[in-house]
């Protein structure tokens, strides 16, 4: 008989040592006409049950990337893993066929995608789309799949759920479409849910309202969360750790107490200062000088160098290890205690 992937993973609750979700050292790169694309490089973290991981970063740092691998929704080519393993219980999901990833796809590993409208089907009705995920991966009638997907409906606050499973999702407000994506990851109740900017284009108060539902569920079912922005308000209610990714790699993971207390790195510093902040109205909001690096043409030395107040003569030159300050913390900077302790430049 053929194993599945759900023969091949172990069992929930069997983790031992293992955390839920590990991914280690992993580079991904495209191919394109200009040359090759490397956008992610050497990327690591971890994640266990109950934990909620914030990404954080400019567009282009390799956030979305990184989770697209996760996922195994990359197009392959251009895209390519050329190292790197992204271990699932124990298990590196890189090495599995492409059968057994699409039973661990939706079910062991979701993902609620950044842009609601694009990500839901215009034709099909948003019952229909949430019943399918029952369709495909638990073998229900259309009956049955409404059915459950009035439940879920009703689970993310969706009013008048059961008058509302047949509409369509330009029938949606966009709040109301990012909580079907939500009622969609999380119909198979899976381990592990990837949120990428789930609040974007929403209003302040629908945005509290969303991650407010994101953690009542993540409490519900234990499962881990990566939650992936580039607010850094977003996540300070939320989160328990941040890697901060710029140019493909972390520059600082640390709890999310140590980062807003005390910034590691330069790039973080700049994050934290760009958020608005009551005691300085009036006053000009920071900015980070310059542009993202071109993944193309990237710096030599330090990604960070042609922006950072900081740089010396060795940041051009040298490419900054991902320095150990503690041992849940460390920050890829030549001059991370200058940093850390408050230097300004």
């Amino acid at each position: 008989m053929k194993k599945t992937s759900l023969d091949v993973l172990p069992a929930e609750g069997g983790l031992g040592t293992e955390p839920l979700l590990a991914v280690d050292d992993l580079h991904v790169e495209f191919g394109t006409r200009a040359g090759i694309v490397r956008a992610v490089n050497g990327v690591s973290y971890t994640l266990d049950p109950g934990e909620t991981l914030a990404v954080l970063g400019e567009s282009g740092s390799g956030k979305s990337v990184t989770a697209q691998a996760i996922m195994g929704i990359l197009d392959v080519p251009p895209a390519r893993i050329p190292k790197g393993e992204i271990r699932f219980r124990g298990t590196d999901l890189l090495k599995l066929s492409e059968e057994a990833r699409t039973q661990v796809r939706g079910q062991r590993i979701a993902m609620i995608f950044q842009d609601a409208l694009s990500a839901l089907n215009p034709v099909f009705t948003v019952g229909w789309q949430i019943a399918e995920m029952f369709r495909v991966h638990r073998g229900m009638s259309k009956r049955e799949g409404v059915k459950k997907a009035v439940e879920l409906m009703d689970r993310v606050r969706i009013p008048a759920a059961r008058q509302r499973v047949n509409d369509y999702p330009h029938q949606f407000s966009g709040g109301m479409r990012q909580r079907i994506m939500i009622a969609m990851a999380i119909a198979l109740d899976p381990e592990v849910l990837i949120a990428d900017e789930p609040t974007t284009a929403l209003d302040v108060t629908v945005q509290a309202q969303i991650m407010e539902l994101l953690a009542e569920l993540q409490r519900e079912s234990n499962m881990g969360m990566i939650l992936i922005t580039h607010d850094l308000g977003v996540v300070a209610d939320v989160a328990d750790k941040i890697a901060v990714m710029y140019g493909g790699r972390i520059v600082e993971n640390a709890s999310v107490h140590d980062i807003y207390k005390s910034p590691a790195h330069p790039y973080t510093k700049g994050l934290l200062e760009s958020i608005p902040r009551v005691d300085l109205k009036g006053q000009d909001l920071y900015a980070i000088k310059g542009l993202p690096p071109n993944l193309l043409d990237m710096p030599t030395g330090c990604a960070f160098h042609p922006r950072c107040p900081y740089r010396q003569d060795n940041c051009v030159t040298d490419v900054p290890p991902l320095y150990e300050i503690s041992g849940t913390r460390n920050s890829a900077c030549h001059y991370w205690r200058e940093v850390l302790d408050g230097d300004n430049r």
